[in-house]
């Protein structure tokens, strides 16, 4: 299966840039062809330009400042993403990412008016991802991330297609067990991919 998993933590000895790794391992081991993006290695520009935004709706034209990146999207048959929520929310290169690279033509396309989902060639969302706070907190907060995740882009892929969300609570209290226990969990998900 062709794997797009995208990556995005500046800190290459964190936890979460471990997962990373794992992650993509773990999909090598398996005989997946693996296509990676590390936003902070690629020096990855989340900010939308004026002229981006005023081309938006026009998929001739929208996708050519992140050409790269659509096409890699297009190819992939599953997205692993793995990043850290920060004040409740993705780091702002991913939320970029998303902004500049799910565009109309590419993720959604507008028939009458009306939103239609286009990223039918992924078949699977595995969201690897932790938090600094508790899930109770996260809860209170309305969780974004989780719920960007299991709306949004479960709206965008395959009808019926599944989206896992893997997350680490309370890393600020976390222990060598919680993060084993955690990436144990990480390659089960991915080993049923």
């Amino acid at each position: 299966m062709h794997i797009l998993v995208v990556h995005a933590h500046p800190v290459a000895s964190s936890f979460n840039a471990n997962l990373f790794r794992m992650a993509v391992d773990r999909l090598r081991k398996n005989d997946h062809q693996v296509d990676v993006i590390d936003l902070y290695k690629d020096g990855f520009n989340p900010v939308m330009s004026e002229d981006e935004r005023s081309n938006y709706h026009d998929p001739e034209i929208n996708r050519k400042p992140v050409e790269d990146y659509v096409e890699r999207l297009l190819k992939a048959e599953a997205l692993v993403l793995v990043y850290p929520v920060w004040n409740y929310g993705f780091p702002a290169i991913l939320k970029g990412w998303f902004d500049r690279v799910f565009l109309p033509g590419v993720s959604f396309g507008l028939v009458n008016g009306k939103v239609r989902p286009t990223l039918h060639n992924i078949g699977k969302i595995i969201v690897v991802t932790s938090y600094g706070g508790s899930r109770f907190r996260s809860w209170l907060m309305g969780d974004p991330p989780r719920k960007i995740a299991n709306r949004m882009l479960r709206a965008t892929i395959r009808p019926g297609a599944p989206v896992k969300y893997l997350a680490h609570y309370e890393m600020n209290l976390s222990t060598d067990k919680t993060r084993h226990d955690f990436m144990a969990q990480v390659e089960s998900a991915l080993d049923k991919i």
